[in-house]
């Protein structure tokens, strides 16, 4: 079978080490994946298949730079040794194209040496940070129940030290959700400018094979305790964004707003969750298995193997494109008749598994947060646009707000 690609990245994110972790923090949505792949001491990526997937990664690509993400568990769980390897498979297949590199970590495993390699390869790392030290401590632990900020502020200096260039992806949850601008004001204080909020949203239901969070698309199932509710989330946004756009635009990157933006400019948004399809970006295990994304990580949603079938054949065949219509396509009324469905399309499909008013199931959890959200920061977003297509300088956005113009 031959199947053409669409003119667009084809993106996958890797996991090296499978879901092994030092840390078990509470939240993770990842650990419980052991239970797909019982044996965890053979959680780890061979040197063929890693070949295999960087030489078809590549080849599969019809732009002229290539973005490998590296995620876990914990990627540096892995030896400095194999993402050695990796550059030099990356510079033997890239045939000419610019090659990016950027890796997800909790912080805790980083030494001057790793910094000193991803600074010298221009790598871009992401840091797992839940803000100030209670904060983040409440859930990121490791498995003997000890608090990790320590070490993970340990890292970000080692990261600060060498030059790395480095962005924070923060977890809201039911604790942290309520103090907004404490949250906010750590990353400032650490000089962090860009900055990914993720609300933490989790369905609990046990089942035979082992695994404890529900299969997405589900419904009925008990939240987790730590799941950020609708009206945190809505109110942390809100707050946020109002000493953001006064104070800090075009200085501190939030992706959840820059993406927002990006929606109402008519532009592809930076983030998956906004965007009106899914199904743009797969997920490789350790062992080749692909997966429709990283959040469905479920039987249900493996699309095959690499060495059964393409890269190619997989993420661009119709299993993995009807699964990108569904997010469209599976929008209750309340949703399509909503002002504000440009801005949201209804976020991840994971969350949503709620009824509307009228009882109609597919609902968003987090609905109403971000209803609040989008009309809160509508009067600016429409600023921002006019200033946008007219290629002004973002700080006239602040100005206007000085000048009561917003």
């Amino acid at each position: 079978m031959i199947i053409a690609p669409f003119a667009k990245p084809l993106y996958i994110m890797t996991k090296p080490i499978g879901s092994v972790c030092n840390l078990a923090c509470d939240y993770c949505y990842y650990l419980e994946k052991s239970n797909l792949y019982k044996d965890i001491s053979k959680h780890v990526m061979s040197d063929e298949l890693l070949e295999k997937f960087i030489r078809e990664y590549i080849q599969a690509q019809t732009m002229s730079s290539v973005l490998f993400t590296w995620h876990g568990g914990e990627t540096l769980m892995r030896p400095l040794s194999f993402y050695k390897r990796v550059m030099e498979l990356q510079k033997r297949y890239a045939g000419g194209r610019n090659i990016e590199n950027c890796i997800q970590t909790n912080g805790t495993l980083l030494t001057d040496e790793w910094c000193e390699f991803f600074r010298a390869n221009n790598w871009l790392v992401g840091v797992s940070v839940d803000g100030p030290q209670e904060f983040h401590d409440e859930y990121r632990r490791n498995r003997q129940g000890k608090p990790s900020f320590v070490k993970v502020m340990q890292g970000i200096r080692l990261l600060n030290k060498h030059g790395v260039e480095w962005n924070a992806l923060a977890v809201v949850n039911d604790f942290n959700g309520d103090y907004p601008l404490d949250f906010y004001h750590f990353f400032k204080e650490i000089d962090c400018h860009y900055i990914q909020f993720t609300p933490i949203v989790e369905r609990i239901k046990r089942r035979a094979d082992g695994r404890y969070l529900a299969t997405p698309l589900d419904e009925g199932e008990k939240l987790a305790d730590f799941s950020v509710s609708p009206e945190q989330w809505g109110n942390f946004l809100c707050t946020i964004f109002d000493e953001w756009v006064r104070n800090d635009v075009g200085n501190f990157y939030i992706q959840l707003f820059d993406s927002t933006l990006a929606n109402w400019v008519g532009e592809q948004p930076g983030v998956c969750t906004l965007a009106k399809q899914c199904g743009h970006a797969g997920v490789m295990e350790f062992n080749g298995d692909v997966y429709s994304c990283d959040h469905f990580v479920f039987p249900e949603f493996k699309l095959g193997n690499i060495r059964e079938k393409s890269l190619v054949e997989m993420m661009y065949g119709e299993k993995q494109q009807q699964f990108g219509r569904i997010k469209q396509d599976s929008l209750p009324t309340q949703c399509r008749e909503c002002e504000f469905l440009f801005a949201c399309n209804g976020e991840c499909p994971k969350n949503r598994f709620t009824q509307t008013a009228s009882g109609e199931s597919g609902l968003n959890y987090l609905c109403a947060g971000y209803y609040r959200f989008f009309r809160h920061a509508a009067p600016y977003m429409d600023y921002m646009k006019k200033e946008f297509l007219a290629q002004r300088a973002p700080a006239n956005v602040m100005e206007a707000i000085r000048r009561g113009e917003i």
